[in-house]
């Protein structure tokens, strides 16, 4: 199967945890280099865990993962998947399918497998499909070379279909990319039939060596994405690209057909999860891996889904080169992984699900068989599988709301919770108003912070929240030290003045469980608030029953 075990993970616990937090939110130490955080928007909440998709065949546990896709002239999806049996009953390492409908309501149909949709090239290694594109009704799908332990992609080439997925031709004579130079490519998605392209190329985003983090020394992990164009007429023939070489003092980019004189249109070096405490387990994780570009029309935005065992790492820009900015994470905890709260790989956004409006979208990405986290049989995520991610631009406003002791601000329609991660996926528990049940966020990382709260599309004046503390545990469920109140403003987090505790926070396991305490501070105005300390216990971690806001104006 497409395993996803990293170094020193068992395949019995080879689960994806996803990482999370808003990246206003970030507390993750800062790398060397990495794209700032991003001020576009407002809001973003995404699902717990996969929610729709296309209905399996037979065996779902080998139904396959990857599945980059594009939206084709006949107002299909044409998709490609690896290690499964796709919509037909024969395994293959590599297929082809179609999916028909929308979210809800979704079929599948089998194209193609294995030799009739591309070769491998480097002896040792097996294909496995990373990007798709429709141009008018022709599709074309990036096939790699990958190793066997996942570890390595040395090559890669184009297939072309003519005929809506059913049959694939390529220069049988070579790889089009060799040397693991821009060897993991995913097409940026332009819309239907590539409608929304600026001009008359293709766009493709690369990565070199690799798809995600490598479990060895033998190539290293991907930090850099690169960018390259083709015109439409000449996809399959190599000397016809260019990638990005620099960048004009306006910031245009610059293209060279020489492969060695790119330069990365996104860079992140960044290692999450870098102290955990079961020993064994993947950490120190790298950022960037296969996911996939699209543009979201509607809000004139390109959005690149990228991933970690514990993250999605989402970024946006507004134009395909950059500048790029993280708008986004999201941490789906430890283990045990179940039906509604689960994470995933290869994540990417099919355009054909972009709302009218640009604010809600389906977020596809996979869950291998291998892995921990689910029952052993049930492994409804390996398949083209959706969850909703709604986003919400950021407009400036101006606090509006008179005191009014009675209004739970943590209530206002468009409310999106922030955590540092919730570790059973039940994100709506702490502004339910039922404070018999909690949420808590052990991840098994030896983490500085937690942190509950929310983020609204506009902005509130305020001067309290209440803090219901959660079930306290052996190991944790208590903040250690340093609770504090901040407020978002001008799309940064601030420590706000004033603050008084009442009663008295005691920072170890006599916080109780299921007990109120009012955090009350100096008025003041912001887009967000959350409460946040150094999480207790040998676990590090904290627990929430619920967490309300209010403006009293001192009442």
């Amino acid at each position: 199967m497409y395993s996803i075990v990293r170094r020193g993970l068992g395949a019995g616990l080879a689960t994806l945890l996803l990482a999370t937090t808003a990246v206003a939110q970030d507390s993750t130490p800062a790398a060397a280099a990495a794209p700032p955080p991003s001020s576009f928007f407002s809001t973003v909440r995404i699902d717990s865990g996969a929610t729709v998709g296309a209905p399996a065949v037979g065996d779902n546990r080998n139904h396959g993962d990857l599945w980059p896709s594009c939206w084709s002239d006949d107002d299909n999806v044409y998709t490609a998947y690896g290690d499964g049996i796709g919509f037909g009953g024969v395994m293959s390492d590599i297929g082809v399918a179609r999916i028909s409908g929308m979210p809800g309501n979704l079929t599948g149909a089998q194209l193609a497998v294995g030799d009739d949709v591309g070769q491998v090239w480097t002896p040792g290694h097996t294909r496995k499909p990373t990007g798709m594109a429709c141009v008018d009704g022709t599709l074309y799908l990036a096939v790699q070379d990958l190793a066997f332990d996942f570890n390595d992609a040395p090559a890669a080439t184009i297939a072309k279909s003519t005929d809506h997925g059913r049959t694939w031709t390529w220069d049988t004579t070579g790889a089009m990319f060799r040397d693991g130079l821009f060897t993991t490519i995913m097409f940026l998605d332009y819309g239907k039939a590539y409608a929304d392209a600026p001009d008359d190329h293709v766009y493709a985003y690369g990565l070199d060596h690799n798809w995600r983090d490598s479990f060895n020394d033998r190539v290293p992990d991907p930090v850099d994405v690169w960018l390259a164009r083709v015109p439409k007429d000449a996809v399959q023939d190599r000397d016809a690209w260019e990638f990005v070489s620099g960048f004009t003092a306006s910031g245009t980019p610059t293209w060279s057909k020489e492969i060695d004189d790119r330069v990365a249109v996104l860079h992140d070096d960044r290692h999450l999860y870098q102290d955990v405490y079961t020993a064994g387990r993947a950490r120190n994780l790298t950022v960037i891996s296969q996911g996939g570009g699209v543009y979201n029309k509607p809000l004139d935005r390109y959005l690149y889904t990228s991933w970690t065992e514990y993250t999605f790492e989402l970024y946006e820009s507004p134009t395909p080169w950059g500048p790029w900015r993280r708008f986004t994470g999201k941490d789906f905890g430890g283990y045990p992984w179940t039906r509604t709260k689960h994470g995933g790989y290869a994540t990417t956004i099919p355009s054909k699900y972009i709302s009218a409006d640009g604010r809600s979208m389906w977020l596809q990405s996979n869950v291998c068989p291998c892995g921990g986290g689910y029952p052993e049989g049930e492994h409804w995520a390996y398949t083209f599988s959706l969850r909703r991610m709604r986003l919400e631009p950021h407009v400036d406003t101006t606090p509006g709301n008179a005191p009014d002791a009675g209004r739970n601000l943590a209530r206002e329609p468009g409310t999106a919770g922030v955590e540092r991660v919730a570790h059973f996926g039940n994100t709506a528990y702490y502004n339910d108003g039922d404070r018999s049940r909690s949420e808590d966020d052990w991840n098994d990382e030896r983490k500085g912070a937690s942190w509950w709260g929310y983020t609204w599309p506009r902005a509130y004046t305020m001067d309290k929240v209440v803090f219901t503390s959660g079930k306290m545990f052996g190991d944790g469920g208590w903040f250690g030290a340093g609770l504090r109140v901040q407020v978002r403003k001008d799309h940064e987090w601030t420590d706000v003045s004033g603050l008084r505790i009442a009663p008295g926070y005691p920072y170890d396991d006599t916080a109780g469980p299921f007990r109120a305490y009012e955090l009350a501070f100096d008025a003041t105005g912001g887009d967000g608030v959350r409460i946040i300390g150094a999480p207790g216990g040998t676990r590090t971690f904290t627990s929430i029953a619920e967490l309300e806001v209010y403006h009293t104006g001192g009442t």
